[in-house]
């Protein structure tokens, strides 16, 4: 049994993509029905990063993002979020509400709603696809959302998970509509005996 995510094998990290996989094309169909017209995307990235390195991949510590966090429940317990720039806010809000929309400072309380909404919906998309896979009952909590750097954002999951290692999955999609394409990122922390409970019900371990 893993004792941390540093002992992750190749085998472990490819079943694990592939839940990404399978979560991300679930998200796509999710977000094209709340906006109401086709969102493709390209075959996501799905790596384990340091939180560190997760900084980095979503353009440095000091990167502004709205992100939405959630936790699992259930027979599954950890931590989603999602980060999202300000290019995925602009056309997520432009095509739901026609708002055009250059810094995060415009958004008013219902445009934060909505983008919270698309956070959870994704986070959702995710969940029900581990869920479907592993048979196992996991819920989320009601989202907590801000916009603050990514820095700030992350040291929320390291600092509860810092015992378990310095380790998260880190999914990056590229979502492309009619006129242009953004990317969102995901980063999803389950406690270690969550882990190894998920690779077990998939015959992994």
């Amino acid at each position: 049994m893993n004792q941390r995510y540093e002992d992750l094998n190749s085998v472990h990290i490819d079943v694990l993509r592939e839940i990404g996989n399978i979560g991300a094309g679930n998200a796509a169909t999710s977000l094209s029905m709340m906006l109401g017209q086709s969102i493709n995307m390209t075959m996501p990235e799905v790596k384990l990063l340091s939180f560190d390195e997760a900084a980095d991949a979503v353009g440095g510590a000091e990167t502004l993002m709205y992100g939405v966090l959630l936790e699992l429940a259930g027979d599954i317990r950890g931590t989603i979020m999602f980060l999202l720039d300000m290019n995925f806010a602009h056309l997520a809000l432009n095509i739901l509400m026609g708002e055009t929309l250059e810094t995060f400072d415009q958004m008013d309380e219902m445009s934060l709603s909505a983008i919270c909404e698309i956070g959870n919906i994704l986070s959702g998309s995710y969940v029900n696809s581990i869920s479907e896979l592993t048979g196992l009952n996991i819920e989320l909590t009601v989202p907590a959302a801000s916009v603050d750097m990514a820095g700030a954002m992350l040291n929320v999951p390291m600092t509860k998970f810092a015992k378990v290692g310095n380790k998260v999955m880190f999914i990056e999609e590229k979502f492309e509509s009619s006129t242009q394409s953004v990317k969102s990122h995901m980063i999803m922390f389950a406690e270690i005996d969550s882990l190894n409970l998920i690779l077990e019900k998939l015959g992994i371990l």
